[in-house]
């Protein structure tokens, strides 16, 4: 006897950022349930180690989600190759650390560009797909949509920013049945955390974290989570759970943050340097590297 088909099953979803980390385990996810993969990203190699990898059918396409000219060019060739899409979940993000003040402004611009302007330009290429499939739009953002931390402020910026962007998007599209989510995501084990916490600074302002506030959660953990989200059409998507009290008390984590980094940011001077940590994460220094090209 054959069970009822899940609400994913060969619908085309497409996952940014899917090389590596959380969105290679959201692409397993979507797939295991059903979905046709377009697996974007800017690591040609790694990409298609995930497509091999998967239990279904899909593709990948290389892109830049900062480039809007050739995100569209993307899009057109998932329709054609693969179908009009029903999921976009808008995972990929770069983070960068150390004092604003003393900050690369094109690193830092960088993360800004492809964590907040990239989301945008993925959902601007890929909605009139979602309008005719009255699909779901995920948006992956962060403890860090709610409340700020020091030495993180690209990072920071672009989450609570497209925070409000998905918000905003939701309700501009709710009467066309195009349901916009967002994933508020805590730590989770990749590279890029793996890399920030290489870095005494970041290393040292995660463990002066409440315990349950520090915990770093599997990718697949996440990604099973995140891949709820898609089947239910949910709004929001909090892992872990307690993220969701977050939100009633986010007014006042500001002040909190500041007066415990008053206190403990002096005692972290005097043993490590407040320096630039540059892009983190392998998916980061792909990134740079993709940027300057094979010169350079």
């Amino acid at each position: 006897m054959t069970g009822t088909p899940g609400p994913l099953e060969g619908r085309v979803a497409v996952v940014t950022g899917a090389a590596r980390g959380l969105g290679a385990a959201i692409a397993r996810e979507l797939a295991d349930r059903g979905a046709t993969l377009a697996l974007l990203g800017r690591e040609e190699a790694g990409l298609a180690a995930v497509r091999d990898s998967l239990p279904g059918p899909a593709r990948c396409w290389e892109a830049d989600i900062a480039d809007e000219a050739g995100m569209a060019r993307v899009a057109d060739d998932v329709r054609e190759r693969l179908g009009p899409a029903s999921v976009v979940v808008a995972n990929a993000g770069l983070a960068e650390g150390g004092p604003f003040a003393e900050s690369d402004p094109a690193t830092w611009r960088r993360v800004i560009e492809v964590n907040l302007i990239g989301s945008a330009i993925t959902a601007r290429v890929f909605l009139p797909q979602l309008r005719v499939t009255r699909g779901y739009y995920l948006q992956i953002a962060s403890l860090a949509s709610i409340g700020a931390a020091p030495m993180m402020s690209a990072y920071c910026a672009s989450k609570a920013g497209v925070e409000s962007f998905a918000h905003s998007l939701r309700a501009e599209l709710a009467h066309e049945h195009v349901g916009v989510g967002i994933g508020y995501l805590n730590w989770t084990d990749t590279d890029m955390i793996r890399d920030a916490d290489q870095h005494p600074v970041l290393r040292e302002l995660r463990g002066h974290m409440p315990r349950p506030a520090r915990k770093v959660y599997p990718a697949e953990t996440v990604a099973r989570r995140m891949a709820r989200a898609v089947e239910r059409r949910s709004a929001a998507a909090y892992l872990p759970a307690w993220l969701r009290a977050a939100q009633l008390v986010r007014a006042a984590m500001p002040p909190v943050v500041t007066a415990l980094s008053k206190r403990e940011l002096p005692g972290l001077a005097r043993t490590a340097r407040f320096e630039p940590t540059g892009l983190l994460g392998a998916g980061g220094r792909a990134d740079a590297s993709g940027r300057r090209g094979p010169d350079g």
